[in-house]
């Protein structure tokens, strides 16, 4: 009987131990899990944390042992993996262990980034992991926070400005980048969304950095509150700080040496890396970018899934391919909706459309003749059509809406001439 191991049981691992079964494969499956926790989605901890879910909502799968029954695999929880050693398909562990499988998956995701100079304050919260998620959650609970300072205005950077505003909570939203959303929105697009923030009585620090966070105890070493220092020289006072910096691939358990990794694993088609047997998924890896034809971490839940049921059919003989994704994103936050479809960074001719009556607004670009990338804000109801629409053209398919899709975009405000552009710009 084959031996598999799964490293790592977040979306892409869970996805492919389903592939793996589904597939037909009898093969013994370990899963190796740092935490007794079964899998979660890193988005819904936020929910969880501003308390509209409950604790359970943050795992869509089941529990651990529901999953190992209905897939007839071992759960190896709580012990963290060491080391993979590529060529003999050697799984160790901390404490030792040394096992070998004929296939691993390498499914360990990303942790959050916290700089050095930020690695010694002890009360700063972060937002990845559900562990996280419950001490922010438990925080806010405690206590009333008269301010704070949320450093990353991303996706759930702005989650977290949004659970605090809505505890009364003045919040600061700071970010190297020079404007909110830096890698998803166009800046006309971001202007938008700051100007709403700020009207809700938010203050913005963008285009700075971080330069250093004094924190401050009381007697009995409680901490107190922060002294945050910014590049122009200016200074915040808070009594809270959160660290929405960003994330980085988990790739230390392999030598790169025998694994080609660049800032993630970098995988084929089939989600195989440079070494045979040896599959990585999920946001730990590089898969193709449609529109660049280069390999890129796609840090999504969705792409996560993709990868790891294209990864497990593979591991269980099949022939099984994807040819990539697109970077998008699709957020709700403060009684708004962004969606951003596509690489931001691709210039071109910007048209914007607008429709009072039903309260949106499109911006879309164009380059030599085709859309390469849309924002929309307050209407995601549209977001699936244009995002199929996108991916279409970038694999050379047909491009003209059906009757239905037509219907649809309608319903949702978007008329029939922006429609008949989109199509003949192709």
């Amino acid at each position: 009987m084959e031996r598999f191991a799964i490293i790592g049981f977040g979306c892409a691992g869970y996805h492919a131990l389903e592939a793996i079964r589904q597939s037909g494969s009898r093969a013994s499956v370990d899963i190796y899990s740092n935490t007794a926790m079964p899998p979660y989605n890193p988005m819904l901890t936020t929910y969880y944390a501003a308390g509209r879910l409950p604790f359970e909502g943050m795992f869509p799968f089941g529990s651990l042992e529901e999953i190992a029954s209905r897939y007839d695999a071992h759960v190896i929880a709580g012990t963290a993996v060491k080391a993979v050693r590529a060529a003999d398909k050697a799984v160790v562990t901390e404490d030792g262990t040394e096992r070998t499988y004929d296939k691993i998956l390498i499914a360990t995701g990303a942790s959050a980034f916290v700089p050095g100079s930020f690695g010694g304050l002890k009360g700063a919260f972060c937002m990845r992991t559900v562990e996280d998620a419950v001490k922010l959650h438990d925080a806010v609970a405690a206590r009333h926070y008269k301010n704070a300072v949320v450093v990353g205005a991303s996706m759930v950077g702005i989650k977290v400005a949004e659970l605090l505003y809505k505890q009364g909570t003045h919040v600061t939203l700071a970010d190297m980048a020079p404007h909110i959303f830096a890698l998803a929105a166009y800046p006309e697009v971001s202007e938008i969304i700051e100007e709403r923030i700020r009207a809700m009585g938010m203050d913005i620090a963008f285009g700075q950095a971080i330069t250093a966070a004094e924190e401050h105890c009381d007697e009995q070493g409680n901490v107190t509150g922060y002294t945050v220092h910014l590049g122009d020289g200016s200074v915040i006072e808070t009594e809270m700080l959160v660290l929405n910096i960003g994330t980085r691939a988990a790739t230390g358990i392999l030598d790169p040496e025998e694994v080609r990794i660049e800032r993630g694993i970098v995988v084929d088609e089939k989600m195989q890396t440079s070494a045979e047997g040896i599959y990585a998924a999920g946001d730990c890896c590089q898969g193709n970018n449609l529109q660049s034809g280069q390999t890129q971490i796609i840090g999504l839940w969705a792409n996560a899934g993709v990868q790891g049921r294209v990864a497990g059919a593979n591991m269980a003989g099949g022939q099984a391919e994807t040819d990539g994704n697109i970077l998008h994103n699709i957020t709700h936050f403060l009684d708004m909706d962004f969606i951003g479809l596509g690489d931001n960074r691709i210039t071109g001719d910007t048209y914007t459309y607008v429709n009072r009556e039903k309260g949106f607004y499109l911006q879309a670009v164009i380059k030599d003749g085709r859309p390469v990338g849309f924002n929309i804000l307050d209407n995601y109801g549209i977001s699936g059509i244009l995002k199929a629409h996108l991916i279409k053209i970038l694999r050379g398919e047909g491009c003209t809406f059906t009757p239905e899709q037509r219907g649809q975009l309608m319903h949702y405000g978007l008329e029939q001439g922006f429609m008949d552009y989109l199509e003949a710009a192709v």
